[in-house]
């Protein structure tokens, strides 16, 4: 017989909670082989992610890419590590604390919020135990991805429930599977990029770079290339930019097989000899910084560009933990609680308290124990 977790035990009248899941994709422990191995492994073995025969790609994984990746990508993550971690950590944790912190002003009752990686530490599983822990009955998801893909946000479902399916208790639950056209998100972007060029100036040319996918994800329905295009064409419709001061690329992209074009590389190679004098890049589908944001596009593709004879290069970055930001994703997941006793406006923080505390009480008057 399967075995249920029952975590906590179950205790009449004990406080319920909303439970915010927040989930992001997931970085090494450290910036070294090893620990960049068993990412890679974890990463890489996910269906979502790479849809090939399990045993080829079995093969392939542990023949070849967990040999050779690790220690190419340990020294690319040296690069951006910071004393306290990393950045992807570090900004999603922000992200977290800040949300915490506007939805316990903003909604009545008790609220919680917590960070789950798809692969790495803090796990998913990890986040949703804390969640339990403290008394969440509804949960909310929200994946930090604003365009939607089977490869990220569709993992992000296939882990989270698989967790829950385990569970004893099973909370009432919602998913938000994207928001690349919201209007909160594109306003965010929109303003994100006109106070860095108050700063720094205004390039010839502004480049979308959106993480790349391999070409047939398009052909078997995914949304992803569809959506990514529209968010560049509404913030750049925000910034009121003509046709010829922006474009889209896909960057990242591994192995022989054709992905999403154009291709991030080949694009700012191409402005870099066409002589541009400056280049700005700004990639609307991370929502926090993270490697590759801060070394594939401000380190390398920064000296692809002046090598191949462009002027200067200006990586714009991530939302992160901007205030616009967190008060979209706060507004954004305040929507999707609409119904649950959180979101009540009849109905005040202590009054909420008050009714959990009768609760508590009228089971204790009637002889009941955890």
């Amino acid at each position: 017989m399967p075995t249920f977790q029952s975590s906590p035990q179950y205790e009449h009248g004990f406080p319920e909670s909303l439970g915010v899941l927040l989930v992001n994709l997931g970085t090494p422990d450290t910036p070294t082989p090893a620990a960049v191995r068993r990412y890679l492994r974890e990463f890489l073995s996910d269906p979502r992610v790479v849809e090939l025969p399990r045993f080829l790609w079995w093969i392939i994984l542990h023949g070849f890419i967990l040999r050779v990746r690790p220690s190419r990508s340990a020294r690319a993550y040296q690069k951006v590590w910071t004393e306290h971690g990393s950045p992807l950590l570090l900004h999603s944790r922000d992200i977290t604390d800040s949300v915490r912190q506007q939805l316990a002003a903003r909604i009545s009752g008790s609220v919680n919020v917590e960070i789950g990686m798809s692969y790495g530490d803090p796990s998913i599983d990890a986040a949703l135990d804390r969640l339990y822990q403290q008394g969440a009955r509804r949960i909310v998801c929200l994946p930090l991805y604003p365009q939607y893909s089977g490869t990220t946000t569709a993992s992000v479902f296939d882990a989270v429930t698989a967790a829950l399916s385990r569970r004893r208790w099973v909370p009432e639950f919602r998913f938000i599977n994207h928001y690349h056209d919201a209007p909160g998100y594109i306003a965010a972007q929109a303003q994100n990029i006109r106070e860095y060029w108050d700063q720094t100036g205004r390039g010839e040319v502004l480049l979308f770079s959106f993480h790349g996918l391999p070409r047939d994800i398009l052909t078997k329905g995914d949304p992803y290339h569809c959506q990514c295009l529209k968010s560049a064409r509404m913030i750049a419709d925000s910034l009121e930019l003509t046709d010829d001061e922006w474009a889209v690329s896909f960057q990242s992209r591994v192995g022989r097989a054709e992905w999403l074009q154009p291709y991030t590389d080949k694009t700012i190679a191409e402005f870099g000899r066409k002589g541009l004098q400056r280049l700005d890049v700004v990639c609307p589908g991370f929502a926090a910084d993270c490697l590759e944001t801060l070394e594939e596009i401000a380190m390398q593709y920064a000296s692809l560009f002046v090598d191949a004879g462009g002027g200067s290069f200006n990586y714009i970055p991530a939302l992160n933990a901007r205030d616009d930001h967190i008060a979209f994703l706060t507004r954004l997941i305040e929507k999707h609680v609409g119904g649950w006793p959180e979101s009540s406006t009849d109905w005040s923080a202590s009054e909420v308290a008050r009714e959990q505390d009768k609760s508590r009480q009228r089971a204790s008057t009637m002889g009941a124990s955890s």
